[in-house]
């Protein structure tokens, strides 16, 4: 047997890595009009994100708990290490705090400090390490120095999704801003900052591929991926604008940014993530 890794959707995983890896993904929750919709079991419409009435909840304890406790039984006493979004960002860590510690130290759960597919980079590198033998602390050591190894940025398209989720932290200043400005953001210590204000799309994209370059060029053997909120060309334009821009890199993914982090981020949003391989 080997440790299992637990997540939340908000990795957005590609289902084959999920799958081969026998990681545990538990759906974060998007609320609109009354109905509770879990992302990756329940369709969510992309109306939904456009919508007023729309918030989004982490996972419970009491969800967390069922899954931690099939999960140390499936490891067969090797244990369970549980990665999850930015405390910062969502209420799931507290909740797998508090999960595990009703079930015991056979859970060990971490703080990735990521989101999107930082937070997917992180969990691999776990997987990676459990499936090669790692004890539980060897698997958590191995989460807290993968996290060290990410770096996210994101243009926003519109500022009314962001205005509505209050998961800017000390983006705040821009609730103040006329909504032309265009906006990347990035990921720093767990928290949404802002990097760069622009007031065209343009030169908001070109300063992302800008400080995507100049952070990948700091990085070995980095992996890239460029996700999106309904702009699949803009997000392909933008992959293909920074490789051509590396004499090297080790994979690039392109994928949706999900229903949980779109509902905060807004249609047109484009995400670069980039993690300094070791594991795979």
């Amino acid at each position: 047997m080997a440790v299992i890794v637990v997540t939340d959707s908000s990795s957005t995983l590609p289902s084959d890595v999920v799958a081969q890896n026998n990681i545990r993904v538990v759906p974060l929750h998007v609320l609109h009009n009354g109905n509770d919709l879990r992302e990756g079991v329940d369709e969510i419409p992309s109306a939904v994100w456009r919508s007023n009435g729309v918030s989004t909840a982490g996972a419970s304890p009491e969800e967390l708990r069922e899954v931690f406790d099939k999960a140390v039984r499936d490891s067969g006493g090797d244990g369970v290490v549980g990665i999850f979004l930015s405390r910062k960002l969502s209420s799931t860590w507290e909740a797998a705090h508090q999960a595990a510690s009703d079930i015991g130290s056979a859970v060990r759960v971490v703080d990735s400090r990521a989101a999107a597919f930082s937070l997917a980079f992180v969990v691999q590198a776990a997987a990676v390490a459990a499936n090669r033998g790692a004890t539980r602390d060897e698997v958590y050591d191995t989460v807290v120095d993968a996290a060290n190894r990410t770096s996210s940025f994101v243009y926003v398209n519109q500022l009314d999704n962001l205005r509505r989720g209050g998961r800017i932290g000390a983006a705040s200043a821009l609730l103040g801003t006329a909504l032309a400005i265009k906006p990347v953001l990035q990921l720093e210590d767990g928290a949404l900052g802002i990097r760069e204000k622009t007031r065209t799309a343009t030169k908001a994209i070109n300063r992302l591929i800008d400080i995507s370059v100049e952070t990948a060029r700091q990085k070995e053997h980095v992996s890239i991926a460029v996700q999106h909120l309904e702009a699949e060309d803009r997000a392909r334009d933008v992959l293909a604008r920074v490789t051509a821009r590396l004499e090297g890199f080790h994979a690039t993914y392109i994928t949706d940014l999900g229903a949980v982090l779109g509902v905060h981020l807004g249609p047109g949003a484009i995400s670069v993530s980039m993690f300094a391989r070791r594991e795979f």
